[in-house]
């Protein structure tokens, strides 16, 4: 009995996020809003980031209205110019975060030969180029303020990185270039104690999947070829998000987490 005893306490998982330090990029809604959620009640301060100042502001508020301790980063996360600064003042007034979540993406639903370069740039631009930028200001700082972190880089991926759909051309070739991300941040800051992670949502009923959802013709199609048959609700996310920012991932480095409810293995 004693052994059995000493053994349950010694594997218990500890999925608590106290003393954590987390910014969740755009977090004032759909999945970045569900994980900045769940990283409040699991005892993380959380820094919510979005563009709108009144909205960013409203979620920060909310959050700390129902007992978490919460702050606002209002900051275009795509603004390379301003990002460095930003990043910096951030760090000067809350500390560095030892979390960073990339959420922040954009959907530009258009076929390769309909694209406009304009179109190119700002969807790679947003959903992969903003995502390295900020990854390396932020592993940059995690080393500078302690030199043996603990720190969590987490990516939203997506099953689009390795699916594709006619007429949705470019966003896969961003999310195929958050899988490079994580593994090559998995490699270089491995050694420093900094993980590198992904989740790869498959179709979730977010506000940025309205429209698709409420289709009378694709949304069936989406629920027909998912084996759960349904739609993932926003905080089905945070279990997994929780997880591999959490001491029990703490030897999870370089893997994409798919959270999907089955559907990329299905035909």
């Amino acid at each position: 009995m004693l052994f059995l005893d000493r053994a349950e306490t010694m594997f218990k998982p500890d999925f608590s996020l106290n003393n954590r330090l987390a910014l969740v990029t755009g977090s004032t809604r759909g999945l970045g809003y569900a994980i900045a959620s769940a990283y409040a009640a699991s005892g993380a301060t959380v820094i919510v980031n979005g563009r709108d100042p009144e909205r960013t502001e409203a979620i920060a508020q909310s959050l700390n209205e129902q007992g978490a301790t919460a702050y606002a980063w209002t900051q275009d996360i795509a603004n390379f110019d301003a990002l460095p600064k930003a990043y910096a003042n951030l760090c000067d007034r809350l500390g560095a975060p030892d979390i960073l979540v990339n959420n922040v993406g954009i959907r530009i639903r258009k076929s390769l030969s309909a694209a406009s370069v304009h179109d190119i740039n700002q969807l790679i631009h947003v959903n992969l180029s903003a995502a390295v930028f900020l990854s390396k200001l932020a592993a940059g700082v995690m080393l500078e303020h302690n030199p043996q972190p603990n720190g969590r880089i987490i990516s939203l991926t997506s099953i689009a990185g390795h699916l594709a759909r006619s007429g949705d051309a470019i966003y896969p070739i961003a999310k195929l270039g958050l899988k490079g991300l994580v593994n090559s941040l998995a490699v270089e800051y491995g050694p420093y104690g900094i993980t590198s992670n992904g989740i790869a949502p498959g179709t979730f009923a977010t506000e940025a999947n309205a429209e698709l959802v409420s289709d009378p013709v694709k949304g069936p199609v989406v629920i027909g070829r998912n084996p759960l048959g349904r739609w993932g609700q926003p905080e089905e996310i945070t279990g997994a998000a929780v997880f591999l920012a959490s001491s029990s991932a703490a030897y999870v480095n370089g893997h994409v987490l798919v959270v999907d409810g089955g559907f990329s293995v299905t035909f």
